[in-house]
């Protein structure tokens, strides 16, 4: 494991609907994984012993009122002070033990956000029926409309700087928060890596909480809205694409009677064209208005973020993976170049630069290079 720096905050958020069966052994693994780590159980309408569980295992127990993971991260992003924040679920689902090395990596980067991308540890799929379908369809969604590549953006396994949590304004109510988390760092270009982890089935007993077709639709519906407000060019050049269309087939034929005959026999047709068309230019004069509206209102979320101090980066001696950046125009700011050997580098520099290699071997990381 690579060196920390010392002092370093750290904060694992676990969101909890009656998980009274698992959440005692989640956060004992994540104590036991990253000892220095506090770890905050936001309890979300508990009716069984879910607290009690999670108090006697060593948590620090926060409530939220207002039902859906979404509310649960917003709360626990806006309550919480630290450097290094971890999101996962209270079910059991997820490999604890995979946690410092995704805390190294993010260290390492340094990046704003590492997600755990979910491996099978069963012989048989760990995924409900249709999830991992679907997960993979949105993957793709995804990563064609905001050109920006992800293997797994349903995962509720992250890890989190400072500088990411603080800049995210957490919308989404329910379990597209991690669709929102996703979209926002494919917005601001943050750097970015994946990291594979452990997945398995719930123990016996507990009971999930996803709904295949209700948060599958939410999912596909805030996927809408964000291109609506991220690419507001692309979403309105296709409604102006559409509009036009029809315009164009309706009136055409009226058109070509009106030359040869000088007569409009078929005002109404003639009438729904010229309203199509002039929709049509509506909204390509909307997405040109709301695009120069969105570079503004991403300049300010940049330069907020940039604001925000950031966690000092640990830069072993030998690096052990290729950073990963979500731009290309970025790589090269990514680049880890050697210390220079000096008598006049401070104490914790040096202690940073004799820092052994991650004993994460590079075939066990995932790299992927973003367009």
């Amino acid at each position: 494991m690579t060196d920390r720096p010392t002092g370093l905050r750290i904060a694992a958020i676990v969101p909890c609907h009656n998980e009274e069966i698992t959440i005692g052994k989640v956060v004992r693994d994540l104590s036991a994984a990253v000892p220095e780590m506090t770890v905050y159980v936001y309890d979300n309408n508990s009716t069984d012993r879910t607290v009690e569980e999670a108090l006697a295992a060593g948590a620090v127990v926060r409530h939220e009122y207002f039902t859906g993971k979404g509310n649960v991260i917003r709360r626990a992003f806006s309550d919480i002070e630290a450097d290094i924040y971890v999101t996962i679920d209270g079910d059991d689902t997820y490999e604890a033990a995979d946690l410092p090395a995704m805390i190294d990596l993010l260290l390492e980067g340094p990046y704003d956000h590492v997600l755990g991308v979910r491996q099978d540890t069963q012989e048989t799929s760990s995924y409900r029926p249709g999830h991992e379908s679907g997960n993979k369809m949105f993957n793709r969604l995804t990563s064609r409309l905001f050109k920006s590549r992800v293997t797994d953006m349903l995962s509720g396994y992250r890890v989190f700087s400072r500088r990411f949590v603080k800049s995210f304004p957490a919308i989404s109510k329910r379990f597209e928060i991690e669709t929102e988390l996703t979209v926002h760092m494919m917005a601001l270009r943050l750097p970015s890596a994946e990291y594979p982890v452990g997945f398995r089935d719930r123990p016996d007993g507990s009971e999930s909480k996803l709904s295949t077709f209700g948060d599958g639709f939410r999912i596909l519906g805030l996927i809408t809205q964000l291109v609506q407000h991220e690419r507001p060019r692309l979403y309105y050049g296709l409604l102006t694409l559409i509009f036009g269309a029809l315009s164009l087939i309706l009136g055409i034929p009226v058109i070509i009677e009106y030359f040869n005959t000088g007569l409009v026999p078929r005002f109404p047709t003639a009438f729904l064209a010229a309203i199509l068309m002039l929709l049509a230019i509506l909204m390509g004069s909307i997405g040109l208005i709301l695009d120069g509206i969105r570079r503004g209102r991403r300049e300010l979320a940049r330069l907020h973020y940039l604001g925000l101090q950031a966690v000092a980066p640990v830069i072993p001696e030998l690096k052990s993976a290729t950073p990963v950046s979500n731009d290309r125009d970025e790589r090269d700011a990514h680049i880890e170049r050697p210390v220079p050997e000096s008598s006049e580098t401070s104490p914790k520099s040096q202690s940073a630069s004799d820092a052994g290699p991650s004993s994460t071997s590079p075939q066990n990381r995932l790299h992927v290079t973003r367009p």
